[in-house]
């Protein structure tokens, strides 16, 4: 069985059947496009390298919270720390925060690039 699926994963002429294009209407690209900023977390300077989507992400959590986003990304630093003694991947972090506050239901217009 595991050669079965070994054998369909090598077939270049298989192509997945998408009902639901997970392209949204007038996907905009730049979205995608990663951005590096320098941010001070808890004092310390470091740069971190996150695509546009998340950025603008980050400042509708920030704006919700009447704050700044380098005092969003201290507050998850800080609260990561405490919470599990920290974590290997903050971007990736970061990425997984963003999507959960989606999924939450507080979805911000992420249009903007």
């Amino acid at each position: 069985m595991v050669q079965e699926v070994e054998g369909d994963a090598r077939d270049p002429n298989r192509q997945a059947k998408i009902c639901n294009d997970p392209f949204v209407e007038d996907f905009n690209m730049t979205l995608a496009q990663p951005h590096s900023k320098s941010v001070r977390l808890n004092g310390l300077a470091t740069c971190l390298r996150l695509e546009n989507v998340y950025w603008n992400i980050l400042s509708t959590i920030a704006r919700s919270n009447n704050c700044s986003v380098n005092a969003v990304l201290s507050y998850i630093d800080r609260e990561v720390h405490l919470r599990y003694g920290g974590v290997k991947n903050f971007s990736g972090l970061i990425r997984v925060v963003c999507v959960a506050h989606l999924l939450k239901g507080e979805s911000p217009d992420l249009s903007q690039a």
